[in-house]
């Protein structure tokens, strides 16, 4: 491959990396092409990007952003894939799901840059499916912090109610 090529594949990941707030690494080696394309259509029903990458390029890539991403360069060996996603714990699933069902047991997880954190091996697999993005704590806390006016206003309704049912009765007398 000419450096030229070799530059423009590496400015291309960089710029496709900056598009996405979460990346995976996986090892995908070792699907048959029918799973690879099964494998495929599921990622892009699911708005998650999949790239097969040579590790030299993406480490470049990586150096050249502005987080450092020295973690996860020892994951960079053998066949990886790179897959990404706006949704932080989407690929998490995906790769669950899709390695439960694969005779070749892949995809399995090699490192993950999610929610500004970093996971490295497959033990984290678990962990990443239960990760919350931003917005869903934010949702949370709004959630628990609306509770116990809702609870007030509520038992203030139900009160009124009481009364007016009192007041209707002994009316009616």
């Amino acid at each position: 491959m000419k450096k030229e090529d070799k530059s423009d594949i590496i400015k291309q990941l960089e710029s496709t990396i900056n598009e996405y707030a979460h990346f995976y690494l996986a090892d995908i080696g070792g699907l048959n092409a029918t799973e690879t394309s099964e494998l495929r259509r599921v990622c892009y029903k699911e708005d998650i990007k999949l790239v097969v990458v040579k590790n030299t390029l993406l480490k470049k890539a990586l150096e050249n952003t502005s987080v450092d991403f020295g973690e996860i360069f020892g994951s960079l060996k053998g066949e990886t894939s790179l897959l990404l996603s706006n949704t932080g714990n989407a690929p998490a699933k995906l790769i669950k799901q899709f390695s439960s069902g694969s005779k070749s047991k892949k995809p399995v997880l090699k490192a993950a840059y999610v929610e500004e954190s970093f996971y490295i091996g497959e033990n984290q697999l678990d962990a990443l499916i239960h990760v919350k993005s931003k917005n869903e704590l934010i949702a949370d806390v709004i959630a628990l912090l609306q509770s116990p006016a809702k609870s007030v206003v509520s038992a203030l309704q139900s009160g009124g109610s009481t009364i007016h049912g009192v007041l209707t009765t002994l009316s009616e007398r």
